[in-house]
């Protein structure tokens, strides 16, 4: 906790280059989901086997994972954004499934007989119905990308996770109080602000 307090200005850059990170996988990864999402939808057969696919690949132990993307990739970012975006398809592709198919079939129905094409029913009628779902599925998947890209210390990516692997290293259990307090109250932060998103987003 002293490190914390001594070094508040080092400690904020360092939470600053963490969450620039799983905001651009979290985007990556929300990009990916969605159409991926909405196109599972219209084949129940098919999302049953992705989900098992994406689940198993949830499972993966996330050093173990890391290690083999190590291989391919390198060290630095590239592996670990990499991972935050593999492993945030499970959670987010299983909320827009769970969204688009919460939305009332009156609707769609009404939006075809208009002569609506389906990336326009998709665009105007369904994503504004199941957006409070996928905003939940998009909450859960921050907090844990959150947690997860601690581990990009271990190769180099930098963030908070750096903090905690040089206290390891170093034995200085104060900067990995640190970097764990931090990374807590960063999850917190952005776990709260998506909540109020996601309250707005159901009641307008």
């Amino acid at each position: 906790m002293s490190y914390l307090l001594e070094h508040p200005a080092h400690v904020a850059v360092l939470a600053a280059a963490h969450l620039a990170l799983v905001a651009a996988a979290l985007a990556c990864a929300l990009a990916i989901a969605l159409p991926i999402g909405f196109a599972l939808a219209r084949h129940e057969r098919a999302s049953r086997i992705v989900l098992v696919l994406l689940g198993a690949l949830y499972t993966i132990p996330s050093l173990a994972l890391l290690a083999i993307l190590v291989q391919f990739l390198g060290l630095g970012t590239a592996p670990i954004f990499v991972a935050l975006v593999a492993y945030a398809q499970f959670v987010l592709v299983r909320n827009v499934l769970a969204g688009v198919h919460a939305v009332d079939p009156a609707q769609r129905d009404a939006a075809t007989g208009m002569g609506m094409s389906s990336l326009q029913r998709a665009l105007r009628v369904e994503l504004p119905q199941a957006l409070p779902i996928v905003i939940g599925g998009v909450r859960i998947a921050a907090v844990a990308m959150i947690a997860l890209a601690t581990l990009g210390g271990y190769v180099g990516a930098g963030g908070l996770g750096s903090l905690i692997f040089i206290g390891f290293t170093l034995h200085h259990s104060d900067e990995i109080v640190a970097g764990s307090i931090a990374v807590c109250l960063l999850a917190i932060v952005i776990d709260a602000a998506l909540r109020l998103a996601e309250r707005s987003v159901r009641t307008n």
